[in-house]
């Protein structure tokens, strides 16, 4: 494959368009150049060592190593859902939650799509394993996240509706029903968002990074078509998984609501 390559200067191009969105930013008193810049830095810095990580992995493929990179990869997403909630649980819960829910559907989607759908071996190859699980992280991620600070903040925002529902004898599951129905729609519209405009508004990433690395335009559409689909469903999965022990959590054994199991985050 014939890939053009990118010098340092080519780069920092690029970067002095960030630079300059910051300083429109300041121009305009939004309050965000600094995050912008700190967010840049941080894209620059992460996709550097992971792409001096991913050359020594993929000369020497091991499925420890693989494992194990998988495991930061999934231990800082759990981290990242956390701190995205504006409300989220307290204790091993506002960890725990969404990292067991990414774990069990991104894991299990990933493992069945490279041994029973593209048929890698060995099933670890890293060129395979190490960026479909990072697409389906990433995309269940913000699924999840979203979720989670729906089903939470929903629960604050109607705690009296709840609670009135509750006195009336009714059990948790009907009490909160229409809130946990109204997390999930709001985790998943990102991704139908996604699937309904690829391939008219907007060419994928993987789509376009493989045409961009050469491959026939045909084979990268199949690819990415397996890859939104492995998205849409761990995506859902995890985001119905999460809300479901999310809003048994704010319940206890007595059916009463426990809004002190949450606490402020940073959202």
């Amino acid at each position: 494959m014939n890939v053009i390559p990118l010098s340092l200067i080519d780069l920092s191009v690029a970067a002095g368009l960030v630079v300059a969105l910051a300083g429109l930013s300041l121009v305009m008193q939004l309050g965000l150049g600094k995050r912008i810049l700190i967010a840049a830095l941080r894209t620059t810095v992460q996709l550097l060592l992971i792409g001096l990580v991913l050359k020594v992995l993929f000369d020497r493929a091991h499925p420890v190593w693989v494992l194990l990179l998988a495991t930061v990869m999934l231990s800082v997403a759990g981290y990242e859902v956390m701190a995205r909630q504006k409300r989220r649980f307290g204790g091993w819960w506002g960890y725990g939650l969404g990292t067991l829910s990414m774990f069990v559907s991104s894991f299990t989607i990933a493992l069945f799509v490279l041994i029973a759908v593209i048929n890698v071996e060995p099933w670890y190859k890293p060129q395979y394993a190490i960026p479909l699980l990072g697409m389906l992280l990433g995309n269940t991620m913000t699924g999840v996240a979203l979720s989670l600070d729906r089903l939470t903040s929903g629960a604050h925002e109607r705690r009296g509706i709840i609670e009135a529902q509750l006195m009336l004898g009714y059990e948790w599951r009907p009490a909160i029903a229409g809130i946990v129905r109204e997390s999930v729609r709001v985790g998943l519209m990102p991704m139908i968002n996604s699937m309904a405009a690829a391939g008219i508004v907007s060419l994928p990433g993987m789509m376009t990074g493989q045409i961009l690395g050469g491959s026939p335009p045909m084979e990268a559409v199949k690819y990415q078509i397996l890859i939104m689909f492995m998205i849409a469903s761990g995506t859902g999965f995890a985001s119905m998984a999460a809300t479901w022990l999310g809003a048994r959590h704010l319940f206890d054994e007595r059916q009463r609501l426990r809004l002190d199991r949450l606490k402020e985050g940073r959202g």
